[in-house]
């Protein structure tokens, strides 16, 4: 037990130094962006442990903390040479306060003017899976492949995505998303390598829990 959580605990500093080192986060960002980590962890935690699958949850982290944390998180994977569109900075506001079934509706409006907007895409899995408590819904993930299909070089919507499945207890479902990113990147992307890492840590999480090894 006290081993499978040590990996999770690597996992999480990986992750960062993935951010600081490979996507190159700002700084005003980095902070923050461990904050998402810390929830993350901290939801999984909650939910069950590195030897089991997902249970149910029992309580979730103060979700106005994490929905600030997500925020920061996502913004901090993009350098907007423009402003965000409104719409985006409004169904921001809703998520830093935890009302993501708000935020969510704000966004699907707006998108049926900007469809092209990647980030937006990314804000509204993120809202849906915060409204979901941590689970990853066919909403969400239908949102997530829109922003993939915009531009399939950017490994936010796939990375995004792997840490929702972590956050809810689905360790193969994250493994499964993350070798899909780096077995589709290009042997030269910045992150390709960080990323494998990261699949290679939880496939050690994989093989110290019978209870996760499929068949």
């Amino acid at each position: 037990m006290i081993e499978g959580w040590l990996a999770v605990g690597a996992l999480a500093l990986a992750a960062f130094a993935l951010a600081v080192l490979v996507l190159k986060l700002p700084r005003e960002g980095l902070t923050l962006f461990g904050a998402v980590l810390v929830f993350g962890l901290a939801g999984y935690a909650w939910q069950g442990s590195p030897g089991q699958p997902a249970a149910p949850k029992v309580a979730a982290p103060a979700q106005s903390d994490q929905g600030e944390a997500m925020v920061e998180g996502r913004a901090g994977m993009f350098g907007r040479t423009q402003p965000p569109p409104s719409y985006l900075l409004t169904s921001d506001a809703f998520a830093r306060r935890g009302q993501f079934a708000d935020a969510a509706a704000i966004l699907q409006k707006g998108l049926i003017e900007n469809p092209r907007d990647q980030e937006s895409w990314l804000a509204l899995g993120m809202a849906l899976v915060g409204h979901a408590d941590g689970f990853v819904t066919p909403a969400a993930l239908q949102a997530f492949g829109r922003a993939k299909a915009i531009d399939p070089v950017h490994p936010g919507a796939e990375y995004i995505l792997g840490a929702a499945y972590l956050q809810s207890g689905e360790i193969r479902a994250a493994r499964s998303v993350w070798a899909g990113l780096v077995e589709n990147s290009p042997p030269d992307a910045p992150w390709r390598a960080g990323v494998a890492a990261e699949v290679a840590r939880l496939d050690d999480i994989i093989a110290r829990a019978p209870m996760l090894q499929g068949p």
